[in-house]
């Protein structure tokens, strides 16, 4: 007889917990109930902030075209794509530009091979088979095919190669692959210090989708992306806790594990009993004060650092002249990436639009008053302002513990901590996406599925492609 559906307890309420929730119920059905439990409130790091007489992104401002479960969520919730308004770009080392973007495609094409000769082919090229064979995830989990540890799912996509892409850097990837040193410092330098706010010693896999996120077409949520976050908790009926988790104990019942969830909320400290758990916030000590107790053996403790990110929303004119234009009206660009060694004090800073772009908004001119986003890893100060600004209305601070700190990973976190626990956000380790949140949240849910019901045939298993292509 098929086991009834568990009453389940998930941990935040972000891009994962939102995700998880919404996959948890598409396999269990809606008669599982459970929490989401969210102090800081729905969203996570998919948050606005107020600025210059609109709401703007303060972070995960664009999703890629081939991010399906992302959008496969926008389509079901019946969202719509925010208007792209078009801007170019340039990477900055502190002391000049090193390469501009013009309006004119193939002239942008001939400053590559001019700068970096065939780099930006063999580059593309690399990504490309990277993304290729990860795609197959979607593949899998259609057949309801799940990995308990990042390993396997990794494994099962590229074999040998995609684990060893975790441990090993991108810049020695790409070297090895024919790309220049100076095209990987100064292109994948600023495109990693912009997505990661980290040079190119990140691993491999997660450069690749950090630049697969860069290259292609991407897309945004009219009103905010994380309206994507609530709207799939209103659609599932999520009862939202806002209450902070403080640890978990272990327990059992009749031969069953149970958990009992502790948490501090505004009415107090209390608890709660679930047959399945899903931890989506991050586990490493300088991230939460969690704990797990009457847990044997002990769960192990999550080492890895944390790397810090500082998100400055400001209104104000830009001081071009830094820039190396004295006129501000002939300043082109709306998007400015920076290279490792220049000592520039900023990651990157962009001209911002509004998360609501009516038909008439247009990008406003670079000597006029603009909303711009500068990324850096400490707050900017009063000097440091004023040498990106003339003037400025209003400055908007957001610091937060953005993404693990690379360098510091030995392994890869594990998926299942228990019995019926998991643990979502030890993805990040293999790359920080949106859309690698996404992927885990659904492998998560069949993986507590095909456990609850038994079904080990449909966990961890070898030469998947030839499987589905017989399924198929």
């Amino acid at each position: 007889r098929p086991r009834p559906s568990p009453p389940a307890a998930v941990v935040g309420g972000g891009g994962g917990g939102s995700a998880v929730a919404y996959f948890l119920q598409q396999h269990f059905g809606p008669q599982g109930g459970g929490g989401v439990y969210e102090a800081a409130g729905v969203g996570g790091r998919l948050a606005t902030v107020t600025g210059g007489g609109g709401q703007y992104e303060s972070r995960g401002a664009s999703i890629h075209a081939l991010s399906l479960h992302r959008g496969g969520g926008v389509k079901i919730l019946g969202l719509k794509h925010r208007r792209e308004v078009a801007g170019k770009s340039a990477i900055f080392s502190g002391e000049h530009f090193v390469l501009e973007e013009t309006d004119w495609y193939l002239l942008n094409l001939f400053r590559l091979w001019w700068h970096y000769g065939i780099s930006f082919l063999r580059l593309q090229m690399w990504v490309e088979e990277v993304m290729e064979k990860f795609m197959r995830i979607y593949k899998y989990q259609a057949h309801g095919y799940a990995f308990s540890s990042l390993e396997e799912l990794l494994r099962s996509l590229g074999g040998d190669a995609f684990v060893n892409m975790t441990q090993r850097s991108v810049a020695e990837s790409l070297l090895e692959v024919g790309v220049t040193q100076r095209f990987v410092d100064d292109v994948m330098g600023g495109g990693l210090r912009s997505s990661y706010g980290q040079s190119v010693l990140v691993p491999a896999f997660a450069g690749a989708m950090s630049l697969a996120g860069a290259q292609g077409s991407t897309w945004a949520v009219e009103g905010g992306n994380k309206l994507v976050c609530s709207g799939l908790l209103k659609l599932t009926k999520a009862n939202v806790i806002p209450a902070r988790v403080t640890g978990i104990s272990g327990g059992g019942s009749e031969g069953r594990a149970l958990y009992q969830v502790h948490y501090e909320g505004s009415e107090g400290q209390g608890s709660a009993f679930y047959d399945m758990v899903v931890v989506t916030t991050p586990l490493q000590p300088s991230r939460s004060n969690f704990t797990f107790e009457n847990f044997e053996p002990p769960i192990a403790d999550f080492g890895g650092g944390v790397q810090p990110s500082v998100t400055s929303v400001v209104h104000g004119y830009l001081n071009s002249s830094g820039g190396g234009v004295p006129d501000p009206k002939l300043f082109p660009f709306a998007s400015i990436l920076t290279t490792d060694g220049g000592g520039v004090f900023f990651n990157a800073m962009d001209n911002i639009c509004p998360v609501n772009i009516s038909s008439a908004f247009r990008r406003k001119q670079p000597q006029e008053a603009a909303v711009w986003r500068v990324f850096s890893q400490q707050p900017l100060d009063k000097q440091q302002l004023k040498t990106l600004f003339r003037s400025y209305y209003s400055v908007q601070v957001t610091e937060w513990q953005a993404y693990p700190r690379y360098a510091a990973a030995k392994s890869l976190p594990p998926i299942v901590l228990h019995e019926n626990l998991f643990y979502l956000s030890g993805a990040e380790w293999v790359a920080s996406s949106m859309e690698m949140i996404a992927v885990a949240a659904k492998n998560v849910a069949l993986l507590a599925y095909n456990r609850w019901h038994q079904d080990l045939e449909k966990i961890d298993q070898k030469d998947l492609m030839h499987k589905v292509k017989t399924e198929l």
